[in-house]
């Protein structure tokens, strides 16, 4: 037997099963649409899909659970150098290319252009 469900009906089963702390509301709606445009029939398995997938509210989460590896910058970073006197700069990460890194290893779904979901790998 089958369903077919609805946004609500998909965000809803995380609430039900007291793992909405797992995504934000954004991240739940880009989740939906990520299944919705796979085109295959799936089982909500709210555990599973809590196990598989990982929200990250910045690339600078992220880095902070797998590697600076994936961190593309922009402007790289600088400590301040008290000796020569020179200002720390703080860095600027290139989020496209950073994502695309990101994608040589997993499944990457952008929420808003600053956080998004992958796939544990």
């Amino acid at each position: 037997m089958k369903k077919t469900i609805s946004e609500y009906d998909f965000t809803q089963a995380f609430t039900d099963m007291n793992r909405s702390n797992n995504f934000s509301y954004e991240g739940l709606k880009a989740l939906f649409n990520y299944f919705e445009e796979l085109g295959e029939e799936i089982e909500l398995d709210v555990i599973a899909i809590c196990c598989e997938y990982t929200e990250y509210s910045d690339a600078h989460e992220f880095a902070g659970a797998y590697s600076d590896d994936y961190l593309v910058w922009d402007i790289e970073p600088e400590e301040a150098d008290e000796e020569e006197g020179t200002e720390a700069i703080e860095g600027e990460i290139d989020y496209e290319a950073t994502l695309d890194k990101i994608r040589d290893h997993t499944q990457v779904i952008d929420i808003d252009g600053e956080s998004f979901i992958t796939q544990a790998f």
